[in-house]
């Protein structure tokens, strides 16, 4: 940190630690281009039904991360809303996945999270990479442990074109798994009766009830909003969750969170969960129809709400 002498009677100010990573377009893409997609895969993203399948390279052992979504997600979303060189943030980065992504495609990327463990997974994955692209360009992939909360003291106003992120759901995970999506013998497996969840840090949004949850959400993205380069948008996968006999609509409570910190709601995507789950167990049957949150998820896309002049 640089200290700088301010005048007689004034306090010493710490200067934040900004860090020095590109985001300039790498490609030669046309000026008023969203991105570098092609108009084929633009038309088959404007389906709001997206599928992914897991790799080898994913995590999926929730010993080391309870909650991780596939590397194709992040590649799908980077290649709709970026181009080659950009700059992406996630504010909750968890084992890493936005930045193995973002290596892959040759995008700038910086991801935070609370926990130095996951922080530790991340940085491993970015070392275990070796894509061709990603030297060529000299991007880079850089993982903070840190709150998101404190984002703006790490990057230049104006640089980042995209935010995606997939952050804690609420307190979903905060309390002994049941197995119920699972059918029979299935849910006696080593998960059953452990408590998934992240951490017990107070600033940790997966020990948040509902509204505070919605707060904070509303209070990480008004903080972000200066960060923002023209035209970014925001990306966030949710669910909705199932806690103690009722529907917790998690969605309605990011986008109200997000309005509310001044984004306009653009899209709604939805997260086909189908190919990756079996054995599901059967809710409800005969006489309460529940649907299976499992099998679907929400990601959601934002621009920061445009200023309307008189």
């Amino acid at each position: 940190m640089q200290k700088i002498e301010l005048k007689k009677h004034q306090e010493v100010k710490i200067l934040p630690k900004f860090i020095n990573i590109s985001h300039e377009r790498l490609c030669d893409c046309k000026p008023g281009h969203l991105s570098c997609i092609p108009a084929k895969q633009w038309i088959l993203n404007q389906i709001g039904v997206w599928e992914f399948k897991y790799e080898e390279r994913d995590i999926r052992d929730k010993k080391l991360h309870p909650a991780t979504f596939p590397i194709s997600m992040a590649k799908r979303v980077m290649e709709q809303f970026t181009h080659v060189g950009e700059l992406v943030l996630d504010p909750f980065v968890g084992s890493g996945t936005t930045l193995v992504a973002a290596q892959d495609l040759a995008r700038n990327a910086i991801g935070f999270d609370l926990k130095q463990e996951y922080i530790k997974i991340a940085e491993s994955r970015i070392m275990q990479q070796s894509i061709v692209s990603d030297l060529i360009h000299n991007c880079q992939q850089i993982a903070v442990c840190d709150d998101a909360r404190n984002i703006q003291e790490y990057i230049h106003e104006g640089i980042v074109k995209c935010v995606f992120t997939s952050p804690p759901y609420a307190n979903l995970l905060n309390r002994e798994r049941k197995n119920k999506s699972r059918r029979g013998d299935k849910r006696k497996n080593d998960q059953l009766g452990v408590v998934e969840q992240y951490s017990q840090d107070p600033r940790d949004l997966g020990t948040l009830e509902q509204a505070d949850f919605e707060n904070a959400i509303k209070e990480v993205f008004s903080s972000i909003k200066p960060l923002l380069a023209p035209k970014a948008h925001c990306i966030i996968n949710i669910t909705d969750a199932w806690i103690e006999g009722r529907r917790v609509p998690l969605h309605i409570n990011v986008i109200k969170a997000m309005e509310d910190a001044g984004y306009q709601f653009r899209n709604t995507i939805i997260w086909d969960r189908r190919n990756i789950v079996n054995q599901i167990g059967i809710f409800g049957w005969p006489s309460s129809y529940i649907t299976m949150g499992t099998t679907f998820e929400y990601i959601l896309d934002f621009i920061v709400e445009p200023t309307v002049t008189k």
